[in-house]
């Protein structure tokens, strides 16, 4: 964490807990390097091949026995700019307030929580299908095999997560301590940490805590997140949904350029291209710290001491340090393409670039520890195993 003398943990929200890969489908690390806190399989970039998923896949024995839940062509998308996760369930109030801000044009509550299934730590969402369907990418919302699936209690996966844990979709789960459940179907949801949506009444069965989950669309501008945090509470954990202002998993198109490092497509495109900030810096040394610090952007706090964004800076340190890494004219802590280069510039002017011994010790100015520099440097080394 820049500028901060320890390693904070990630904050438990009401049972919700923003993804932690080690959780989900645990793989071993190789020989000589430590196990991460935050993903036991080191890939800022989990499927380069692939291209873009299908919006929904599903077996043909999931195939919805019922109608679909809802008329696709009423389904007005309203996709979340902001999803934040509280201590304690929301208020109706404090939904209202929010929904009063400045440029916030709805918002939604939603049960959240971590369970374990086969083995699996999963965080799910539970919600009423007709309700939250509008909150989903339009490629989902048109898809009624999922709404389907939801209505009947089954579970609908994010397709992120059963590429990385194998997940068998139409295959029954046994949850710990709960009942069986089902995988009906898979669907790239865009939630920042989600690793599937079951229903209301599922969630319950399931322990899931009511209404600790918020999501708020904005409309022409974004919303002011401190005056968000400010009605949730200091504890709350607020993250950026959306391809606006957080790189895919998978690749994608070209986007620009302009700036230190543009708007790449991937994770993985953008330690690479900051690591040119600083010359003879690796990349994998960006991508290790990522990895530790937010799970590559999906913890981006604020963690209990304050630091902020997928890279956690400290404000102070920000203030000094912080560049505008997609040339948008704003410095921005949230934003990944901001503050992953500003990372490469604070490791660079504590001699990150000459390496060695001066590697080492521009990590330790990163966090004040010596377990945290050796963690960075064995993932940092994982990474260069598994990109040569």
């Amino acid at each position: 964490m820049a500028g901060l003398t320890v390693l904070i943990a990630g904050i438990i929200a009401g049972g919700f807990v923003l993804l932690r890969s080690a959780d989900v489908g645990e793989r071993p690390v190789a020989a000589g390097t430590q196990a991460p806190t935050s993903d036991p399989d080191p890939d800022p970039d989990p499927d380069p091949d692939p291209g873009p998923a299908p919006a929904t896949t599903v077996p043909d024995a999931a195939l919805p026995s019922s109608p679909p839940v809802a008329d696709v062509a009423a389904v007005r998308v309203t996709p979340p700019s902001l999803m934040a996760i509280a201590p304690a369930p929301v208020s109706a109030d404090t939904l209202r307030a929010i929904a009063g801000l400045k440029n916030v044009r709805d918002v939604a509550g939603a049960d959240g929580g971590a369970v374990r299934a086969s083995g699996r730590g999963l965080q799910l969402l539970a919600v009423d299908p007709t309700e939250f369907r509008s909150w989903t990418p339009k490629p989902v919302a048109d898809q009624p095999e999922v709404w389907s699936a939801l209505a009947r209690d089954e579970v609908v996966a994010d397709s992120g997560t059963v590429d990385r844990t194998g997940m068998v979709l139409g295959a029954e789960f046994q949850i710990d301590g709960g009942p069986r459940v089902r995988l009906a179907a898979s669907a790239p949801l865009g939630l920042p940490g989600v690793d599937g949506l079951v229903s209301t009444g599922l969630g319950r069965r399931l322990g899931l805590s009511p209404g600790v989950v918020v999501l708020i669309h904005t409309e022409r501008g974004t919303a002011d997140r401190h005056a968000v945090g400010r009605l949730l509470g200091q504890k709350a954990q607020i993250v950026t949904v959306g391809a606006s202002r957080t790189p895919a998993v998978t690749p994608s198109k070209p986007a620009s350029t302009s700036g230190l490092v543009g708007q790449p497509g991937s994770y993985l495109e953008l330690y690479q291209r900051a690591a040119t900030v600083c010359p003879g810096l690796s990349w994998t040394v960006l991508a290790a710290i990522g990895q530790v610090e937010s799970g590559h952007g999906r913890n981006n706090g604020p963690s209990s001491a304050g630091a902020l964004g997928p890279m956690q800076f400290m404000p102070a340190t920000w203030k000094a340090y912080g560049v505008d890494g997609d040339g948008d004219g704003e410095k921005d802590i949230w934003s990944p393409y901001d503050a992953v280069p500003a990372a490469a510039k604070y490791l660079c002017a504590n001699g990150a670039g000459q390496g060695g011994d001066k590697l080492r010790k521009s990590v330790w100015f990163y966090n004040h520890s010596w377990s945290y520099v050796d963690k960075v440097l064995g993932l940092a080394a994982a990474y260069a195993r598994r990109y040569p």
